[in-house]
């Protein structure tokens, strides 16, 4: 086919099918991350960046390139996780800035989108780094460039930036030597290819589900109210299976069979849909044995599409969520109140996961506790959130990792009542030490470079478990393996959990370490946390070494040494 021109519908359709692309996809682009950790999220941040903006872009029902672009790029921002999120929502900031004034996109329109989209993201990073998602989207704007004058054929045109961009992507694990060692090409690259794709295949006019999910799966949770009710106990579910599938009929299935069907499964079940279309059967039934359901269907033909959910399960999340919902409402109800009160000089933000952490940092002074962290990154938009609950001239952020650094930069420069100073914390040891060394006295300069100096003291590591095989600083890492990894690479690898940390301690230490502190996740005890102590000190007796609960997931420990 050829198309010359892309109007407002057909860009419509083009960038909810590029976000489709990369969701349908978001858990193989997770594994592509360098360092096989349990909380490989490139794939997740991406596609919440896109999906805040395809919400905002699936709204408008009478499009135009203006207001298309204003959907795009402001809901990529504010819903920007992650390095790689943040990336993106300056790839299509730079990339609206370009159509918003026309009426439709041609091949030079495009392309030199494509150029301002490439800027606008280089722009956006303080020290870019070649072999990422950058270098993908730098490789398929030069294409465009090259390619502009020879063709007005955008399919034609798009065709062969994709089959560029995929070259350059290739040859990422050339630029970066730890790709090359993991095996792997730049999980945030393959992302922008999946969403480009994506967009090519809404522009052909392929068949793409185009539905968004908006946020809350109820008219009560739209409303504001809790999905579900506290009163409701799981014992009131008589049925705690929901059970559907589809039946491709093989065999005899007329109405009187279809009736049949219908009464065995009232016979075993309840909340009952039957719908038959020519030689398909949907079946959705709520029962305590789904094994009966399909064995009945079976004598009808083969399944496919099979969806079982424990209903008594979902309730009893359903009711935490709801708890944590109520919470969260009350601690913002007392926010707003405190809007009211005089405005303190400085205010704090973490961003922290585990009850523990938490509370240490409030405990140092930090006002408002953002949930995210290593297995979710917190959006633009959440750190707005924060700082517009904290009463304060001067807010500063600690992102205590470096995937959230962007995002705090981001929203940083969406503020204008406020004073935001982002404190470039990579770990939450280093948050800690910045807030413990924050002077009141210094201006907001002084102490961003005070507790920068601080942070540089000391050491951090963390212990967690490999989700797959690799090779990594010439250490051979297998599936299951323990790991400790330090501010620059990996430490220690083992299979013993105490003996792993013990390991990435000694290799944290030197002879001008003082002090050494211990925070323990949710999955090992302080008896734990203890006997590391304990054989660590066997080996450095001198050290002083504290323990604190964290209760963070996924790291059996985060440690310091300063």
């Amino acid at each position: 086919m050829s198309l010359q021109v892309i109007d407002a519908r057909l860009m419509q359709k083009a960038f909810l099918a590029g976000a489709k692309g990369l969701e349908a996809k978001k858990e193989w682009i997770n594994e592509l991350n360098v360092f096989p950790v349990p909380d490989g999220d490139t794939g997740t941040n991406m596609t919440m960046t896109i999906m805040a903006a395809a919400r905002e872009v699936a709204a408008i029902e009478s499009p135009t390139m203006e207001n298309l672009a204003k959907a795009m790029s402001s809901g990529s921002l504010r819903g920007a996780r992650g390095n790689s999120g943040v990336i993106l929502s300056q790839l299509f900031r730079g990339f609206t800035k370009e159509i918003k004034a026309a009426e439709t996109v041609d091949v030079a329109v495009l392309a030199q989108a494509l150029v301002r989209a490439k800027e606008t993201a280089y722009k956006a990073v303080m020290k870019p780094k070649e072999g990422t998602i950058l270098t993908v989207a730098k490789g398929m704007a030069d294409k465009a460039v090259e390619l502009s004058g020879q063709t007005d054929d955008i399919i034609s045109f798009a065709e062969q930036v994709i089959a560029h961009g995929d070259y350059v992507l290739s040859q990422t694990p050339e630029m970066l030597p730890v790709l090359k060692q993991a095996g792997v090409v730049d999980s945030g690259g393959q992302g922008l290819m999946l969403v480009v794709k994506g967009a090519l295949d809404g522009l052909k006019g392929k068949e793409v589900d185009l539905s968004v999910p908006v946020t809350g799966t109820s008219a009560a949770e739209k409303a504001g109210a809790p999905a579900g009710s506290a009163d409701i106990e799981t014992a009131d579910i008589k049925f705690g299976y929901c059970t559907e599938f589809i039946i491709n009929v093989e065999k005899s299935y007329d109405e009187d069979e279809e009736l049949k069907f219908k009464a065995y499964l009232e016979s075993i079940g309840d909340s009952i849909v039957v719908v038959s279309d020519d030689d398909v059967v949907k079946v959705h039934v709520h029962t305590n044995d789904p094994g009966l359901a399909i064995q009945k269907a079976l004598t009808y033909g083969s399944l496919s599409r099979m969806k079982i959910d424990n209903m008594r399960e979902e309730h009893e999340e359903r009711l935490i969520q709801n708890a944590e919902q109520e919470a969260a409402r009350q601690a913002a109800e007392a926010a707003e109140a405190k809007k009211d009160e005089p405005r303190k000089p400085c205010g704090f933000i973490a961003v922290s996961v585990g009850d523990g952490l938490g509370e240490i940092f409030k405990g140092i002074g930090a006002d408002y506790v953002i949930e995210g962290g290593q297995t979710m990154n917190p959006s633009t938009e959440d750190m707005l959130n924060a700082i517009d609950h904290v009463n304060a001239d001067t807010v500063y952020i600690l992102p205590n990792n470096k995937n959230i650094i962007l995002a705090a930069e981001q929203a940083k420069y969406l503020v204008e009542d406020k004073e935001i100073v982002v404190v470039p914390s990579r770990t939450v040891p280093q948050g800690i030490t910045a807030l413990i060394n924050f002077i009141p006295e210094l201006s907001p300069e002084e102490n961003l470079e005070t507790m920068k100096e601080e942070m540089g003291r000391i050491k951090t590591g963390q212990v967690t478990y490999a989700v797959r095989n690799t090779m990594i600083n010439d250490k051979e890492i297998h599936e299951g393996d323990i790991m400790g990894l330090g501010d620059s690479g990996i430490l220690a690898v083992g299979q013993s959990i105490e003996s792993t940390a013990v390991d990435t301690l000694k290799a944290m230490v030197d002879e001008e370490s003082e002090l050494v502190s211990i925070y323990y996740g949710s999955d090992v005890t302080e008896a734990d946390a203890q006997a590391v102590a304990e054989r660590f000190k066997e080996s450095c007796p001198d050290m002083e070494v504290e323990i604190q609960e964290g209760g963070q997931p996924i790291y059996y420990y985060l440690m310091s040494v300063e």
